[in-house]
């Protein structure tokens, strides 16, 4: 084992560069007295394609900067696994995402507050919102103005993601012009994390400004393998890390915590290769247990998503749009066109007949393109997409170890439909219903061709059921494996610190006690944001 050739302990290591871990090195290493030393397993995030928004569909599958990640069986989902992409790169899942900035309802945190976690209800969390946001529209009660965060509007939008729009006001929604307003509900354009047309990830927001400072280093290609802890009795103290980089493996000091913003999935596994976690688990995999922590991996959730897809009659899509062409107007005429999109342009949020509150309970992304398997099948033709998830779903997974080598996928049940009354079964089939009834408005009359899935217009509910069942998919918004709390069987406390542990703290979506109505990429940062004034008074 050899130590890093820069030999000074560190206060602070961050454990991943995504979007917790950027807000956290900035926010910490604002104090120049304050070390701090970031790692990230993935590379920097030089590839054009992150920068340039259309560009995602172009990561899609690029292992590289994806920890590409598969699921266990579902058996609710016809024994399918599903692909669960996550970013490995600077900037982590925010360098690959959609963009689309949502935070959620005011509901959503007071119910985080009202369940033990104190201190993150909505009146609370809200400054932190409002600090890391840059929306180009300025700031006022909801909204930030000058945050590292830049929030925008769509430079372009495709003639299919207005109708779409239209078409959500036919069907006797209400329009939005903002999601994050005093209104959540409706039909509207997304507003995005772009800055000057460009990605504005969290390693752009909050990391590049700050390379500089001589008290931050970052270490890309870093895999972290087990957090290190003081020897003796009594509640262990992490100390440091363990990591390989480069083909050699170091010990790291931290002299006064060790932060993990590893994300919904590879935060608890860390955890669980360092010792924290079910005891039985851990054995099972040779691991010694420094404190059993029960619910590590527990709680995970995700919005499943349906997607409904129909052929375009009119070559307006992006299905065929020249790759070449799309990156010349973008790069050389002052990042405009197609190519700053976001893809997921427009979108929806609408409160169902079964919504047991005054939220909305379905959220809608419309692509005007063909998506079929997160687009890694390809169809022939032009065509349009709508993306349609449950917001607040009942089933519960679990996250597993697969062996005790941190290079090793960890087992991924999310457990999809498994919740006991087939409510969340019952409102995929309201997702696609909806769906359906959207698209049938007359503002796509003149784009409307043939049904691509489901195959058929007039499905039953059963119909539906089996269609859902064939081809739903993870809309990308794992949370919850080290669930934030109060009682004894929460990971972290409100605090955001490991249970039964010193010197440990978990800053990331995997706190989430439930599932925001929405994105969660905001959320994320938020929590970073209220994080770094917790570890800065101690």
């Amino acid at each position: 084992m050899k130590t890093p050739a820069d030999l000074r302990v560190y206060d602070y290591i961050i454990i991943g560069a995504g979007s917790a871990g950027c807000v956290l090195a900035n926010r910490l290493s604002e104090d120049p007295q304050v070390k701090v030393l970031l790692l990230e397993a993935g590379p920097r995030d030089w590839h054009p394609f992150i920068h340039m928004p259309a560009g995602l569909a172009k990561l899609v599958g690029k292992k590289g900067v994806n920890w590409d990640y598969d699921t266990a069986a579902v058996p609710a989902l016809d024994n399918r696994t599903l692909w669960w992409p996550r970013g490995k790169v600077l900037g982590g899942s925010s360098s690959i995402n959609a963009m689309c900035y949502i935070r959620g309802l005011p509901l959503d945190y007071d119910e985080w507050a009202a369940a033990g976690a104190t201190g993150w209800d909505w009146a609370s969390v809200l400054p932190y919102f409002r600090r890391s946001e840059h929306n180009e529209r300025g700031a006022d009660a909801l909204h930030g103005g000058d945050g590292p965060l830049h929030v925008s509007d769509l430079r372009y939008a495709n003639p299919l993601s207005r109708a779409f729009i239209e078409a959500g006001g036919q069907a006797g929604h209400p329009l939005n012009r903002d999601f994050n307003g005093p209104r959540q509900e409706g039909f509207g354009l997304y507003q995005v994390t772009q800055k000057d047309g460009a990605r504005c990830s969290s390693a752009v927001a909050y990391l590049h400004p700050v390379r500089t400072r001589q008290n931050l280093r970052v270490v890309t290609g870093a895999l972290v393998n087990r957090i290190t802890f003081d020897p003796g009795s009594g509640a262990p103290r992490a100390n440091g890390v363990t990591y390989t980089a480069h083909g050699k493996a170091f010990h790291q000091a931290a002299g006064r915590e060790v932060l993990l913003s590893g994300g919904a999935i590879n935060s608890p596994q860390l955890l669980m290769l360092s010792g924290i976690g079910p005891a039985g688990e851990l054995r099972r995999h040779g691991i010694d247990v420094r404190v059993d922590v029960p619910d590590v991996g527990g709680n995970l959730q995700d919005h499943l998503d349906v997607c409904t897809l129909r052929h375009a009659t009119q070559r307006i899509t992006y299905d065929r749009l020249s790759d070449l062409k799309v990156a010349f107007d973008y790069y050389l005429r002052g990042h405009s066109g197609p190519g700053s999109s976001n893809i997921a342009e427009a979108g929806a949020f609408i409160r169902s007949r079964h919504a047991p509150d005054e939220r909305p309970d379905i959220q809608m992304h419309f692509v005007p393109a063909m998506l079929d398997d997160h687009g890694r099948h390809r169809l022939q033709g032009d065509g349009y997409t709508v993306h349609a998830c449950f917001l607040r779903p009942r089933s519960r997974g679990r996250l597993t170890l697969a062996s005790g080598w941190a290079g090793d996928k960890p087992r991924i049940d999310p457990n999809y439909l498994g919740d006991a009354d087939g409510f969340d079964l019952k409102m995929m089939v309201e997702c696609a219903r909806v769906s359906r009834d959207v698209l049938a408005q007359s503002a796509f009359d003149a784009y409307r061709g043939a049904p691509i899935f489901p195959a058929r217009d007039d499905l039953d509910d059963a119909g539906l059921e089996a269609f859902i069942r064939a081809k739903a998919e993870s809309v990308y918004h794992p949370v919850g494996t080290c669930r934030m709390g109060s009682d004894a069987r929460s990971v972290v406390d409100p605090r955001l610190r490991v249970r039964g542990v010193d010197g440990l703290r978990v800053v990331d979506a995997s706190v989430m006690p439930t599932l925001v109505g929405g994105n969660t990429n905001a959320p994320t940062i938020m929590i970073a944001e209220r994080a770094a004034d917790l570890i800065k008074a101690g």
